[in-house]
């Protein structure tokens, strides 16, 4: 029996596959407009294709998906039978795909809460499956959605780049801005506050950015219980390192997934990058 709250994501959480079939989550892609050509992020085009598009330089850009889309999505999962929706989408701050999703609401058959989760892949991802999770034990809307809020209170994102010319092109950087200049010198972590990219530390190899992301990673992590996502883009050798060594550091790891993101993602982050998620286990 499908839980009476459908969860609604977009595609830039990079959820498990095997994750969104179990708990029914629904995802609304966002776009990845390669030389004029709009592709829906990951049905239409993968993490390979689009590392070739950024390597030639060919231009490449990202757009949110249309309201309809959404409409479209909320209308589906009451003719599924839910009588609610959560609907939970990368940062406002970085995209207007949670503004999407509040005027596909508008004229929705069904009560739609739509979140903003302030952050972007498994900074999304864990706070949509904490929703997940809770709808599938009976919870109401508000309460499925305040899971995902607890969830987000408690989740940190850190990440390395190669370097920061891809965000810089697409605009995502924010006040990392303060560390162009010397770019291309330096291999940079950033992480996510109020809802933006920020620059967290200056590392001057990527060996050693690699093993600092770690440690902040364990130190996010503490003594508690809590699951851990390694991303990647390209790089899945340095992930599934990363991944091996997690449990001999972490007290209470409870699960570690790796993920390669997609598209969107990469079209700002280019290939190379690396990210650590560190969210509670229930």
């Amino acid at each position: 029996m499908s839980p009476s709250v459908a969860v609604v994501t977009d595609s830039t959480a990079y959820l498990p596959r095997e994750e969104t079939s179990r708990l029914g989550i629904a995802t609304v892609p966002l776009q990845v407009v390669v030389g004029g050509r709009p592709l829906d992020d990951v049905a239409q085009i993968d993490s390979a294709t689009m590392n070739d598009a950024l390597r030639e330089w060919a231009p490449v850009t990202t757009s949110r998906p249309a309201p309809q889309r959404f409409a479209d999505i909320y209308d589906e999962a009451a003719a599924r039978g839910a009588v609610a929706v959560v609907s939970i989408h990368l940062s406002g701050e970085m995209s207007g795909t949670v503004e999407a999703a509040r005027a596909g609401a508008e004229d929705a058959l069904i009560p739609v809460e739509v979140v903003d989760s302030r952050s972007i892949a498994m900074g999304l991802g864990f706070p949509v499956l904490a929703a997940a999770e809770a709808a599938a034990r009976g919870a109401t809307m508000t309460e499925a959605a305040d899971a995902a809020r607890r969830c987000m209170d408690s989740t940190r994102s850190f990440f390395y780049v190669d370097t920061l010319e891809y965000l810089r092109r697409g605009g995502r950087i924010g006040a990392a801005a303060t560390l162009l200049g010397s770019a291309l010198m330096i291999k940079p972590l950033l992480h996510i506050t109020g809802g933006v990219i920020v620059p967290l530390e200056k590392v001057r190899t990527a060996a050693r950015a690699i093993a600092r992301l770690e440690d902040l990673a364990v130190q996010a992590a503490g003594t508690g219980p809590v699951n851990v996502a390694v991303q990647h883009l390209a790089a899945s050798s340095r992930a599934e390192s990363l991944a091996a060594r997690l449990p001999q550091r972490i007290p209470g790891l409870v699960k570690v997934t790796v993920v390669e993101v997609g598209a969107v993602i990469g079209a700002h982050a280019g290939p190379g990058m690396l990210g650590l998620t560190v969210a509670p286990a229930s």
